[in-house]
Formats: C-alpha cells, sequence, structure tokens
C-alpha cells in the first residue's frame, strides 16, 4: 500500500511538472498550410502583438523602419515548398527557407534565407536564395501580426505579410500544368495496370484540352482493363472534342446504361451531366442523307 502510495505521488507529480512547463507566450506560435495547384506551402510563425507600439516606423522597439526583421517573434519564421516555384520573379528550389524581410515606407525587401536558425544577429546575406523587393498596401487594421495566402489559382497566389494597417502582398506561382504532367506521368509509369491511375491522367489531359491523343489511348487502356462508366464517359468526351462526335455519341450513350445498371454515388452525381452531353452531342451529329424513291445508288 505504501509502494503504492509512493508510485501515485511519483506520478501525481510528473503530470504537474509537465503542466506547468507550458506557458502562455507573448506571441503565440502559428502555422499555416495553403495548397496551390498541387504544390503544398507551409509557414511556421510566431504572432506579436502591437500592445500600444509604433510597428514600422523610425526609432520603432518592434519591426523598425530600415532594419531587417526576422519577420514574426521568437524562433525564426520557416517558408516551405513542396515544389519548385517563383517568390516574386525569383526562381526557387523545392525546400524551407528562414523568412526575414526590410521594412520601408515605399518598398519592402523580402527575403528567403537557406540557413533555418538564422536571426537577425546571425546573418549572411551570401545565404539567400531569394531576394525581392515588394510594395506594401493598406489593409485593414490588425492588432496580431498575420501571414495568410489569398487570390489563389491553380498556379499563382499571394502570400500576405500584415500587422497594423500595412499589407505586404508576395507574389508566388509555380508552373502546376507540368508538374502534374509529370506526375501523372510517374504514376502511369509506376502502376501500368492501374485503372484509376489510368483515368486520372486521361481526365486530366481532356480537362485541360492537351494531348488528346495520349488522353484517348490511356482512356483506351483503363477501358481494356476494366470498363466502367467513367471511363466510357471520359472516353466520349475526348473523341468529342477530337471532333469526332459521331464516335462519341454511342460510347457517350453506352457509359449511361453501364451506369443505370450498376449504379454507385458519382454516378448519380454524374448521370445529369451525360444525359445533356449526350443531347449537346446529338445536336452536332449531322442527319445522315436518305437515298429518295425513283433513285439509285451508285455502284
Amino acid at each position: 500500500m505504501k509502494k503504492y502510495l509512493l508510485s501515485l505521488t511519483f506520478a501525481i507529480a510528473v503530470a504537474s511538472a509537465s503542466l506547468a512547463q507550458r506557458t502562455p507566450q507573448a506571441s503565440p506560435g502559428a502555422t499555416i498550410i495553403q495548397s496551390v495547384g498541387i504544390t503544398d506551402f507551409t509557414v511556421k510563425y510566431s504572432r506579436p502583438g502591437i500592445k500600444g507600439r509604433a510597428v514600422f516606423a523610425d526609432k520603432s522597439p518592434i519591426a523598425p523602419i530600415g532594419q531587417l526583421w526576422r519577420t514574426g517573434a521568437n524562433q525564426p519564421t520557416i517558408f516551405e515548398s513542396s515544389t519548385d516555384f517563383t517568390f516574386g520573379d525569383k526562381k526557387v528550389p523545392a525546400g524551407k527557407y528562414s523568412l526575414f524581410s526590410i521594412p520601408e515606407k515605399a518598398k519592402w525587401t523580402v527575403i528567403l534565407n537557406k540557413n533555418l536558425t538564422a536571426s537577425t544577429d546571425v546573418y549572411k546575406e551570401t545565404e539567400d536564395i531569394a531576394r525581392i523587393e515588394v510594395t506594401p498596401v493598406s489593409g485593414e487594421s490588425s492588432e496580431s501580426f498575420q501571414i495568410s495566402f489569398s487570390d489563389i489559382t491553380d498556379s499563382t497566389s499571394l502570400m500576405n505579410i500584415a500587422w497594423g494597417t500595412v499589407k505586404v502582398p508576395v507574389k508566388l506561382s509555380m508552373a502546376t500544368q507540368e508538374l502534374t504532367i509529370t506526375s501523372l506521368d510517374k504514376a502511369v509509369q509506376d502502376k501500368p495496370e492501374d485503372v484509376a491511375t489510368l483515368q486520372s491522367a486521361a481526365g486530366y489531359f481532356l480537362s485541360k484540352n492537351i494531348d488528346l491523343r495520349k488522353a484517348l489511348s490511356l482512356a483506351d487502356k483503363a477501358i481494356g482493363l476494366k470498363e466502367g462508366w467513367s471511363n466510357l464517359w471520359i472516353k466520349a468526351q475526348i473523341l468529342d472534342k477530337m471532333g469526332k462526335t459521331a464516335e462519341a455519341l454511342p460510347i457517350a450513350q453506352k457509359a449511361l446504361t453501364v451506369g443505370a445498371a450498376a449504379p454507385d454515388g458519382a454516378y448519380d452525381f454524374y448521370k445529369t451531366q451525360i444525359a445533356k452531353g449526350i443531347a449537346d452531342m446529338q445536336a452536332k451529329v449531322p442527319v445522315k442523307e436518305v437515298v429518295g424513291k425513283g433513285k439509285k445508288k451508285k455502284k
């Protein structure tokens, strides 16, 4: 019993010590993850508050004008990209970098540095991977420092550095289509008999209206392995885009029939689209000429 009480007392003491190790931070940590196309951007940083102080001003105790700033607080702000990308107008390889800036009233210098443990005291410009100038704009007043993403497309985004009434929009871009094609080609090479992979690749080429012959070949291979309403519908759309609507129409009709015979959640969602596609194809297919009475066919 005594041994049990000692063990319980020790466990409580350890638990209490663990709880006591965490206290509120003046500049709480934050992590933001944003997907742009097939690229994932991650920013890990701390969020200081203004607390009545001047920011981005002469002789400011935090983020003073004209001086190197760690663009956050506490530990270095870390910016990571899962693919190669363009930072402003500078091409940057995929990887992790520390984020610095030099605030100015008319222009900011925004920096990606290869040293992940760099600080304003331990920083070398020779280790910069990218250094760009960005024009700040006026934004909504924010008490807490914030990094966010906006204006997102398949291949572009803005990374916004904002504090007080100042916002600095940094342009990010990447070659999403080229990256996607490379990824799909590798997936098909690795799994040449996987129906889902073949359909996915064919569907992407179809959606971008590129390399339709390759898309058709991929769809045909998927159908040969396991025919289904989805790969039949993909093939029909590819043929239609290639101007072969007369060939596409019966395949689209078959897709509707196959799906209706064994419906699933996806088919229930797409069946209206397929039916509309069939109607559109029927409107484009010319009516066959009928040989009139009294007219002889040419031999």
